[in-house]
């Protein structure tokens, strides 16, 4: 590699660490942030979900961003905004004031990724750019893996608000080294920000969220309910219309089209939403429920992560041979019947024996899934739509597991107890076995290239 290119690999991978660390971070901190802060279950499903309405209805929206102002410009911006909200998360002295730090992290977390990934394919050409973006992928998933530990360690040991500020670091490296590079931001002056889509998009996935966490306080009859969910639901109705009429949509509807890139998607929502929902109650049901401190809580997760980094290129290079129908289909219903072993959790809890068996089973099964449903997802798609493809399936992502952080009280019965737990770890198996389902049925061998 070329000088420019070494540092222009670091600043993506530091500038979308960042947000795949603080997104591992915050579900060990949750039951310290309640502790300290109160408010519950709604206040810890408003931490989760404050991030994920905005970055779900904006990373859509990042590319025409880019277009427009120039990906160095909307990276450098969303690096400090990222920065200055994590900040003002960490000093939070009331749980709004928190929520709406967390809503403007998601916005900086829009800007991140999507332009990091730009700034790789636009700076490597060839084989040169898919060694990057594997460097690129194996540093994010070092993110998930470190994630977990970091945040317990500093929730043990200093305080839930040093966790979110471990972010500081790898911003200001990133700030140091645009300013190394000292490229020129470059614009496309036929370039548009649809600005009402992401408007009608933000208040579409928002309105139903509020209704969703805010019903079991008021009931469905409150007008505070059913007008927002209304609201949200016209709204994005009328997002997918603009997207259909629009001339340049940032969610181009002609994708569905494609069978592949149609139940491929299916598939994500029920299997990230499952992965959302598993996340959260096994995170906090760990410190909660059974007792374990924070530090134990993220080290829980280390297996099932290491797997997957082992075994993950094997499985791409298996899925590239025989195609990713038979991969989606094992992975997602092995991680359904996995998260049943989470039924033998009781009282007397055991974590050799209660957890790590479904977490061991759980890695295999997610190593046996994500590699070949980005390849079906990706793959069916044109390469110069690939972009766009892949920010699509990301929202979806994103906006699934929203859905389902906002619907908690009512998967759980009202609280993550015992029962609670089981409730949930039911109706994770249950979206697991239906994606895996999905892709059998939608899936077709042909279109995986």
């Amino acid at each position: 590699m070329s000088r420019d290119q070494r540092l222009v690999l670091a600043i993506a991978v530091l500038a979308s660490f960042v947000s795949f660390l603080d997104g591992t971070i915050v579900n060990v901190a949750l039951p310290a942030i309640m502790r300290e802060l109160g408010g519950g279950l709604t206040t810890q499903q408003w931490v989760v979900d404050a991030y994920l309405v905005t970055l779900g209805a904006l990373i859509l929206v990042a590319g025409s961003l880019s277009d427009v102002y120039g990906r160095l410009l909307i990276l450098r911006v969303g690096v400090i905004g990222f920065g200055v909200a994590s900040i003002a998360i960490a000093a939070a002295p009331t749980p709004v004031i928190l929520i709406v730090a967390r809503a403007v992290q998601g916005v900086a977390g829009a800007l991140l990724v999507p332009s990091s990934l730009a700034l790789i394919t636009s700076t490597f050409r060839g084989p040169a750019q898919a060694r990057a973006i594997g460097i690129w992928t194996a540093m994010t998933t070092g993110a998930m893996v470190a994630g977990p530990l970091i945040g317990g360690l500093f929730v043990d040991f200093l305080s839930w608000r040093f966790a979110f500020l471990i972010n500081v670091l790898p911003i200001a490296a990133v700030l140091v080294l645009l300013r190394v590079l000292g490229h020129e931001n470059v614009r496309h002056a036929d370039a548009r920000v649809d600005w009402l889509g992401a408007v009608l998009c933000t208040v579409g996935l928002g309105g139903p969220v509020y209704a969703l966490i805010e019903q079991p306080h008021l009931g469905w009859g409150h007008p505070g309910i059913y007008l927002t969910l209304g609201l949200g639901v016209l709204a994005f109705a009328g997002f997918l219309v603009r997207q259909h009429l629009a001339a340049a949509p940032m969610m181009p509807l002609s994708l569905f089209r494609v069978r592949n890139f149609l139940a491929g998607n299916l598939a994500t929502a029920f299997i990230y939403g499952a992965l959302s929902l598993n996340g959260f109650i096994l995170s906090v049901y760990l410190q909660q429920g059974a007792g374990l401190r924070a530090t134990y809580a993220g080290l829980a997760f280390l297996p099932s992560t290491v797997i997957m980094i082992v075994f993950s290129s094997r499985v791409g290079a298996l899925a590239g041979r025989y195609g990713s129908r038979l991969f989606m289909t094992i992975g997602p219903i092995i991680m359904g019947a996995g998260s049943l072993l989470l039924l033998t959790v009781s009282k007397d809890f055991s974590y050799w024996w209660q957890v790590l068996p479904y977490i061991l089973v759980f890695g295999v099964g997610l190593t046996l899934t994500v590699s070949p449903l980005t390849s079906a997802i990706l793959g069916s798609i044109d390469t110069e739509r690939s972009g766009i493809a892949s920010a699509v399936n990301n929202a979806v992502s994103r906006v699934a597991g929203l859905l389902v952080i906002a619907m908690l009280a009512t998967i759980l019965g009202g609280q993550l107890d015992l029962a609670g737990f089981h409730r949930g770890v039911v109706v994770t198996t249950v979206m697991m076995i239906v994606g895996g389902l999905v892709s059998y049925a939608g899936i077709r061998r042909s279109v995986d290239a």
